[in-house]
């Protein structure tokens, strides 16, 4: 129940976050392209390869609970909510580093490609039944 109540919380926050930083740019730069999501894509990687290098590091000092702990509250709860962007950049860069660069290149423009693909059909079978 624990690593539960741990990523709604984080989750929270980050959707939280993740709205203020679309007000802000929204506001900031106007509605010509979506700032918003940008920035939020863009901060959640930064701050996923931050998190991950410090859980590296203190799960080789520190209490391997407690690192686990703060994954789950911030990589999968608050940065999960804040853009799910982030794990993706990460699978991506672990498929990079593992010297899978063909896999990595399919699964970045698949997934962006297959879910720009999914939306259509949402939008599709939806506006068939209005």
């Amino acid at each position: 129940m624990k690593p539960l109540i741990l990523v709604m919380l984080g989750g929270g926050l980050g959707a939280g976050l993740r709205h203020l930083v679309g007000k802000l740019a929204l506001g900031a730069l106007g509605p010509a392209l979506p700032w918003g999501t940008f920035a939020v894509n863009i901060l959640g990687g930064l701050a996923m390869g931050l998190l991950v290098g410090a859980l590296t590091r203190f799960g080789e000092t520190g209490v391997p609970s407690q690192a686990n702990d703060l994954r789950l509250l911030l990589g999968v709860g608050l940065l999960g909510g804040f853009t799910t962007f982030s794990a993706f950049s990460l699978e991506a860069a672990l498929m990079i580093e593992r010297g899978q660069l063909l896999l990595a290149s399919g699964y970045a423009i698949g997934s962006v490609v297959a879910s720009i693909a999914a939306l259509f059909l949402g939008l599709a079978l939806m506006r068939g039944i209005a």
